[in-house]
């Protein structure tokens, strides 16, 4: 029965997230305590549940997430953003327009939201497709599928840190795999989008050049190297400690202490913020302000730190009600292996549409049975990272809000955008899934 309703409960997520818009840490929160009581938990164990799920993964990632947001602030509002996608149009060649925005796109998600690097970028798509006279349908595909590919594969993003946190996943090597994963993915993606997107001839918006010329020329950004070490530093020091530190903490010399404590995501992140002072061409007080930037960047991650609580909570409620190893080896009988991640978190994108919420959710349903499962070792919890946000990237339509922004702000209508962008989403997400899979038989 605990299985039944389990998948009732996974079911009434959905439909009260997309059905009834209700918000994804109450859908989370209600479904766990009702739960628990069909479950048969005795009510205080449920209360600890809550308590603990709550406070137990935000104490792990609860600082990372907003540390990861103020970065992307900074790097949004100084128009660091637009250095390195000018930096990487000039590597790359304003004739590869869709290699050239697809990269743009999976750079600047790293530590921006999707959402708003879309709303960012685009001005850049639509002047380089106009001056090229080619369709927008290549590069707005490009971008959109560059900026999905980081955003649900590569920390600091916020979804991924979170699965990570909840499977106690050492957060180095997820950088580590995610990477190539990712690139991987985002080269079928990039394939995808200049041999059959960009057939469809969408034509770029005659009306916005002054603001594609102010955008690109008027902001005075800071540097290229200015503008990627808040990104750069951190990720490094992070998978530095993962790759070199092997002993335990009473073992460390000075040098490998150091390294421990310089590479913690926290610190490291703590450092990418300092690092972000250097972007403005004149810092002001007013920035780090509960008015200014930093304090814009602390609400924007409040509702991404509720819902990864509730996650938790739903996790710990699976995991104390006993379904955890029963459900286990239910799963592991069926033989799919590190498609089993993907496959569940492909299946909750589709359904209710935001990437952050699957991963969430489907790193706090496999967290209590991943013993089970026979994902123990670092490396492995790694990679069914990596799978579930294979899985989160795909299938984006009518009830992910990225869906309209890619599709309106390029012009197309739905059956475009499912043509388009809907399809692409799945050549990403697959092309990931099958990357760790290869993955899975050379490290594990």
């Amino acid at each position: 029965m605990e299985i039944i309703y389990l998948i009732v409960a996974v079911l009434f997520i959905v439909v009260l997230t997309t059905k009834l818009k209700v918000h994804p840490f109450l859908a989370l929160l209600i479904i766990s305590i009702a739960y628990g009581i069909f479950a048969g938990m005795p009510f205080q164990d449920i209360t600890t549940a809550i308590n603990d799920g709550f406070g137990g993964t935000l104490g792990k990632i609860g600082l990372i997430i907003v540390l990861g947001v103020i970065i992307g602030a900074f790097l949004e509002h100084t128009g660091g953003a637009q250095t390195i996608a000018k930096s990487v149009l000039k590597l790359i060649g304003k004739k590869r327009i869709p290699l050239a925005m697809g990269l743009i796109g999976y750079i600047v998600s790293i530590p921006v939201f999707a959402d708003s690097g879309f709303m960012l970028l685009h001005p850049l798509s639509k002047g380089l497709s106009r001056k090229a006279g080619v369709s927008l349908a290549g590069a707005a595909i490009a971008l959109g599928l560059g900026l999905m590919a980081s955003h649900t594969m590569v920390p600091p993003t916020p979804g991924p840190i979170a699965a990570a946190g909840i499977l106690e996943a050492n957060l180095g090597l997820v950088i580590a795999f995610g990477i190539p994963v990712s690139l991987i993915a985002l080269s079928a993606a990039v394939i995808f989008a200049t041999k059959f997107a960009a057939k469809t001839y969408i034509a770029p918006d005659q009306g916005n050049e002054a603001v594609t010329e102010e955008v690109a020329e008027a902001v005075e950004d800071p540097g290229i190297v200015r503008s990627s070490i808040p990104i750069v530093i951190p990720i490094v020091l992070i998978v530095l400690k993962s790759v070199f530190i092997k002993g335990k903490a009473t073992e460390l010399g000075p040098l490998q202490s150091l390294i421990t404590f310089l590479g913690d995501p926290v610190i490291a992140l703590l450092i990418g913020v300092f690092l972000c002072l250097l972007l403005p061409k004149k810092l002001h007080l007013e920035m780090l302000s509960s008015s200014g930037w930093v304090g814009k960047a602390i609400k924007d991650a409040a509702s991404i730190l509720m819902i990864t609580g509730a996650g938790g909570i739903f996790g710990t409620v699976l995991q104390m009600s006993g379904i955890a190893e029963v459900l286990g080896n239910s799963l592991k009988d069926l033989n799919i292996g590190i498609f089993l991640p993907f496959l569940l978190a492909a299946a909750l994108k589709t359904a209710q549409g935001s990437s952050t919420v699957a991963l969430v959710t489907t790193a706090s349903i496999l967290a209590p049975m991943m013993t089970s499962l026979g994902y123990e070792s670092e490396i492995q919890k790694a990679l069914v990272v990596v799978a579930i946000g294979a899985g989160s990237a795909m299938i984006s339509h009518a009830n992910d809000s990225f869906f309209w922004v890619v599709t309106q702000m390029s012009g197309m209508n739905v059956k475009t955008g499912y043509k388009l962008f809907g399809l692409g989403t799945v050549v990403l997400g697959t092309t990931a899934a099958i990357a760790v899979f290869i993955a899975s038989l050379l490290w594990t």
